[in-house]
């Protein structure tokens, strides 16, 4: 199958791109979307064929599960479960935004992201292509859209070259306002830790919420 990379320059070519790729994600296709930090592979959260196609799109093993973009903050209680009232401060300072925070995930969530080990990693983007399709699709398994070990695409293009015919659409929204990946930070072992420096700083984060060092942790979720 062709891939399509479809403009969201207007409202008309936004609402006509954002159907598209709705479609394809409802069918368990693989969509490229741009978010507020880099560009992003998306796929239904809840179809874990997509997830896995995913992960092969981007030649990534289940080791390393994809993060989790969200429409709205009060998702966050849908997937995830015992969070402290430090990650509702982090929520409502910086989401939308780039960070990302590591949960305990929901046990009867039935979903297959890979090896998450009871986790999930949640995000909630500031860019409005994304957050409508988010507002139709729901939660999205989404990480950089680019191969593993490539850097992070900046534009569709970029992506449509890294990935080919394995994304059925590529949203373009020009070049990624933010061109850094999201701050990751982890909440799910009584205190917070950094996984991964990015988009937020931590003395930004520092001033809402104690952050400790980093988490021993070689890789974060990407994206």
């Amino acid at each position: 199958m062709t891939s399509m990379r479809l403009p969201t320059s207007t409202e008309d070519e936004r609402e006509e791109a954002v159907e598209a790729a709705s479609l394809a994600v409802r069918r368990g296709a693989l969509v490229v979307i741009p978010t507020d930090t880099v560009y992003g592979i998306g796929a239904d959260a809840f179809s874990p064929p997509a997830v896995a196609a995913l992960l092969t799109a981007k030649g990534r093993g289940r080791q390393m599960p994809p993060p989790v973009l969200v429409p709205d903050a009060r998702t966050v209680d849908g997937l995830c479960t015992d969070v402290p009232d430090v990650v509702r401060d982090l929520i409502d300072a910086f989401w939308p935004g780039g960070l990302t925070i590591i949960c305990r995930a929901q046990p009867s969530l039935a979903w297959d992201l890979g090896e998450t080990r009871g986790t999930v990693a949640v995000r909630m983007p500031d860019h409005p292509a994304a957050l409508a399709l988010l507002r139709r699709t729901g939660p999205m398994a989404v990480s950089s859209a680019n191969r593993s070990g490539r850097p992070a695409a900046l534009t569709a293009q970029q992506a449509r070259d890294d990935l080919g015919d394995a994304v059925a659409v590529y949203l373009d929204a020009g070049s990624a306002p933010g061109g850094v990946p999201s701050t990751i930070l982890d909440a799910t072992s009584g205190e917070l830790r950094a996984v991964r420096a990015g988009a937020i700083g931590l003395e930004q984060i520092r001033a809402v919420a104690p952050v400790g060092d980093r988490a021993d942790q070689s890789d974060g979720p990407p994206g």
